[in-house]
């Protein structure tokens, strides 16, 4: 009874009494992810705001995390050395925000590359925990009573908007991230009830209104139970009532107790080998290590397009999507390198897209050569956060004793897609319990047949010479099987 009396006093409106979601997770979690999300399969992180000034954090780090380590002495004492360093042991975090420019910032020009790249859909950090808003947000300022938000601190523009109207004039879904708490906010250091219903849910609504994101990916939840955010509540809200009741999509990240169990997809990153059978999921990840632009980064950093397109192979192949991060800097740019990697992975979609969009999970989502498959690289937090390099070992470059993803394989109907990661050297592909007997096999890029032979359970297929003349792609092979 409480749920729905506070869900009345939040949350109330006319078409209150035709809601379908009830504020509990059994009812929020009957919710289908709408189907343009699990058809879309690729899409972009964009981590940017105040901590893209100093865009700083030791390799392996993340920069958006600039003002928690610099307030809490982190990097055990880097961050602030650095900084005092750089600015001056005066120079607070807030500072940078007149710094904060974007003055280089064409919306059009990022919605262009988007499209290029192939990604389907775009996640904009409409506020990070530092509190910082990409839009003109009223509860941004209030709370700390000076101006924290990019319509009046920095490049006094609405960010978020700018961006939104140039990508909806593509194929590209926009979304955004939302951070539910915010470090250093005055209301939540003192009042986190009030910090919720004062600030945060104002906040939430204001956003879903004013610019109807299809994707709200919440983070910053992990310190508090769901039920300190209301999170049950606004969700219901969301689907009930919201204007974008029939297209939002949203992740897990709605309380300590949430995550990998309610909401909508999951949202592993950089974990690369978890597995949710049946549920839909989302990895994300960097092209370097840290999500906000981060300057200590170096070319040998970033991962190559080949890698990053077996990331978003393995995503699909188990049933998931695969959420790319990009930094743009403080003046409004993406880095060119960044740009490159897109523009790369967005050549491949263009050729072999159809193995991609639009597909289902196969009843066999890998095929495994022999060996040991629990391979897990060294790192130094106990595997949570994976490289990108991980993908070369799975694939073409394991470890003695260790077994590699031959084949990743999508499903369209009654077609089905076998991608092998390289191109066999001994010109044939075994596909091991898969009977092609009247099948026509082509390669998808280029059409040309494939001839090949059944033995039993399995199936030879045939690939002819490579002739870099014919083939524009140089990594991940596509058979159609149809």
């Amino acid at each position: 009874m409480k749920k729905y009396v506070l869900y009345l006093l939040l949350f109330a409106s006319q078409s209150m009494f035709a809601q379908t979601y009830q504020p509990n997770w059994k009812s929020i979690d009957s919710r289908p992810i709408p189907a343009w999300y699990q058809d879309a399969k690729f899409g972009i992180f964009i981590h940017w705001g105040v901590y893209s000034v100093p865009a700083w954090a030791p390799k392996g780090q993340y920069s958006e995390w600039y003002q928690q380590n610099l307030q809490s002495n982190g990097f055990k004492g880097q961050a602030v050395a650095y900084h005092n360093k750089k600015y001056g042991a005066d120079f607070s975090y807030y500072q940078f925000a007149p710094l904060f420019k974007a003055d280089l910032f064409d919306p059009e020009a990022w919605a262009k590359l988007f499209e290029q790249s192939g990604a389907k859909y775009i996640v904009l950090t409409s506020k990070h925990h530092d509190g910082f808003a990409l839009w003109p947000s009223k509860q941004a300022s209030e709370s700390r009573g000076f101006a924290w938000n990019a319509a009046e601190a920095g490049p006094k523009r609405d960010l978020l908007g700018d961006l939104f109207k140039a990508v909806r004039k593509t194929s590209v879904h926009p979304g955004i991230y939302y951070s539910l708490y915010e470090w250093y906010n005055p209301l939540w250091l003192n009042n986190k009830q009030l910090y919720v219903k004062k600030h945060m849910i104002p906040q939430i609504k204001d956003v879903i209104e004013t610019y109807k994101p299809e994707v709200f990916w919440t983070d910053g939840e992990w310190e508090q139970p769901d039920t300190l955010w209301h999170s049950t509540a606004i969700l219901s809200w969301m689907f009930n009532d919201s204007k974008v009741k029939d297209k939002v999509v949203v992740n897990d990240r709605w309380g300590k107790d949430t995550r990998y169990k309610h909401g909508g997809f999951y949202s592993p990153e950089y974990q690369p080998n978890m597995d949710f059978k049946d549920h839909y999921f989302e990895e994300s990840r960097g092209m370097g290590f840290s999500y906000g632009y981060n300057r200590m980064e170096d070319a040998w950093d970033y991962n190559s397009a080949k890698v990053l397109i077996l990331h978003l192979l393995d995503k699909v192949s188990r049933g998931g999507n695969f959420l790319l991060d990009i930094g743009p800097d403080a003046d409004g740019k993406i880095p060119p390198i960044m740009q490159e990697r897109l523009l790369e992975i967005g050549q491949w979609l263009k050729i072999n897209g159809e193995a991609v969009y639009g597909t289902t999970k196969y009843k066999n989502s890998i095929q495994w050569g022999p060996g040991k498959r629990d391979y897990q690289p060294k790192s130094e937090d106990n595997g949570e956060h994976v490289g990108g390099d991980i993908m070369l070992k799975l694939t073409e470059d394991p470890e003695p004793g260790y077994a590699l993803k031959e084949v990743f394989f999508t499903q369209k109907g009654k077609i089905i897609f076998a991608t092998v990661p390289v191109w066999p050297a001994n010109h044939k592909v075994i596909l091991r319990d898969m009977d092609l007997k009247g099948k026509k096999v082509t390669l998808l890029e280029t059409g040309q047949v494939l001839p090949y032979t059944v033995n039993g359970k399995n199936s030879e297929v045939k690939f002819p010479e490579f002739n870099p003349r014919k083939m524009k792609t140089r990594y991940s092979y596509v058979i159609k099987i149809d």
